[in-house]
């Protein structure tokens, strides 16, 4: 996808905020209440509905390692995209007209404020992926973190930034772009969070090419950890979640 046609989609809407401090990069604008309903539509890609709006995190286009996975052209008003790589930032197809953010910086919404953070896409400093980015943002009430293709340990100022997540999505499949499921492991351990759903890991949709690792290696790691398999769509509401560290693992969409 050219960079100028994202720029375009990105749209006059997005106003990013500059000069925040720390304290004010990520501030919920609504109270602890209600939910939010998350779908999983494939290796990182989701959709968040609650508060009156659709967000569509990392769609893909068919190929590699969500070649059986059906495109995830769903409506929304948002998209976050990890990296314009074409199994977390493919656009082509969307319905409507979502205002679209693929950079890192903190952006101002009426009553949601997001936040990308900029991690590297591998584990020599960017060279091979370039930039990831790490999505931050408060919905239903949630606190949610959506690490897309984070593949390098996280440092003490992402960790600031990203604060502790109510839900951690985590890639765990490895390959050349993501986490192993030690470095999965010690992403928890390092934030956290009260709810963990995994992500980019290999399943029935992999075609010829695919690099990734089943979740079968990360969930023994974790052997610890309650965890819960659930459907391909959930409901989390601030109430629900746990003082502790869960982990729920969503039914695949193929």
């Amino acid at each position: 996808m050219k960079r100028r046609q994202l720029m375009q989609w990105a749209g006059a809407g997005l106003a990013a905020t500059v000069g925040l401090g720390v304290r004010d990069v990520f501030r919920p604008a609504q109270a602890q209440t209600g939910s939010v309903t998350i779908q999983f539509l494939g290796h990182t890609c989701f959709l968040f509905t609650g508060d009156g709006r659709r967000i569509l995190v990392n769609p893909f286009r068919p190929l590699g390692c969500t070649a059986g996975y059906p495109a995830p052209q769903v409506a929304a008003d948002l998209v976050m995209i990890s990296s314009r790589l074409l199994d977390e930032g493919s656009v082509e197809g969307l319905p409507g007209q979502p205002r679209i953010l693929f950079e890192p910086g903190v952006f101002d919404f009426p009553d949601m404020q997001v936040q990308g953070i900029a991690t590297d896409h591998d584990d020599v400093g960017g060279r091979r992926f370039g930039t990831n980015v790490v999505w931050r943002w408060m919905q239903g009430g949630v606190n949610l973190l959506h690490l897309g293709g984070a593949a390098a340990p996280i440092t003490t100022e992402q960790r600031i930034l990203m604060g502790r997540p109510d839900v951690l999505l985590v890639p765990v499949g490895n390959g050349p772009k993501a986490f192993t499921p030690e470095e999965a492991q010690g992403a928890i351990q390092t934030l956290n969070p009260r709810l963990v759903i995994p992500t980019h890991y290999r399943t029935a949709a992999a075609g010829e090419g695919c690099d990734i690792v089943p979740i079968d290696a990360f969930l023994a790691l974790m052997a610890g950890v309650p965890t819960q398999q659930v459907g391909g769509t959930i409901t989390i509401s601030p109430g629900d979640l746990p003082d502790a560290t869960q982990i729920r693992v969503m039914s695949s969409p193929v």
